[in-house]
């Protein structure tokens, strides 16, 4: 298969048609050997990573399709650790949107004059580009238009599809008495039909999750939500 991109937490190969295939690997971003799903390095690698992150996917990309919210997922192959998705294309060079229920990680360095750890959110939706060099800058409706990545009217459905998916995660999660903190999801145009559509995964890489105020890591996660 050829090659298309090599991403920190998983490949892009090109199938026939209009279909690529991701294979997950076993690195998970964060610093100095500490998991981190807001960062934007590689900060470890643990054995077992990639099926844990590709279980969880496939699970929540399927109660997406249960509730007819587009997604480019069409198949998964748990024994392979790849997964086979409709092509998209990306706003520009790609945008991480960021749904927060608590004022933990960036937000509250951001803004932590301004509330405490742990803070109750209502859902706050923010987006950032996916800049390594510019370590991932947010940036607003009006920003994003003015740039000609989306317009005024994509961004309202991003932020409805933010809104609806977090959610469903979030009630998933709570249904085991977990806490969902927030969640980062990426999304692209449907390269055929050029209609918004959730991209990339969902799992415990790209989520933080508390039980009775703790953290839960992102592979004992995956145990939690599908024993």
């Amino acid at each position: 298969m050829e090659l298309i991109y090599k991403g920190k937490t998983k490949d892009v190969y090109k199938l026939d048609g209009s279909n690529v295939l991701l294979k997950f690997k076993d690195d998970v971003t964060g610093e100095d050997g500490v998991f981190d799903p807001g960062a934007n390095t590689v900060g470890l690698s643990i054995e077992g990573a990639g099926q844990s992150g590709l279980r969880m996917t496939k699970y929540f990309f399927e109660k997406m399709a249960d509730k007819n919210i587009p997604t480019h997922y069409v198949t998964a192959d748990i024994d392979e650790v790849t997964m086979t998705v409709r092509s998209a294309k990306v706003f520009g060079k790609g945008l991480e949107v960021i749904c927060r229920y608590r004022a933990v990680g960036s937000f509250l360095r951001r803004y932590g004059a301004y509330c405490e750890e742990g803070q109750p959110l209502d859902a706050f939706v923010e987006v950032t580009l996916k800049d390594d060099d510019r370590n991932d800058p947010p940036i607003n409706e009006d920003g994003l238009a003015q740039l000609g990545l989306l317009t005024t009217d994509e961004y309202v459905t991003l932020e409805a599809l933010t809104k609806e998916i977090s959610g469903v995660v979030r009630a998933e999660l709570a249904a085991k008495g977990l806490d969902l903190y927030d969640i980062k999801l990426e999304f692209g145009r449907d390269a055929e039909t050029g209609n918004i559509m959730l991209i990339d995964e969902i799992s415990g890489g790209n989520m933080r999750v508390y039980k009775d105020g703790t953290y839960i890591s992102p592979m004992d996660l995956e145990k939690l939500v599908l024993a």
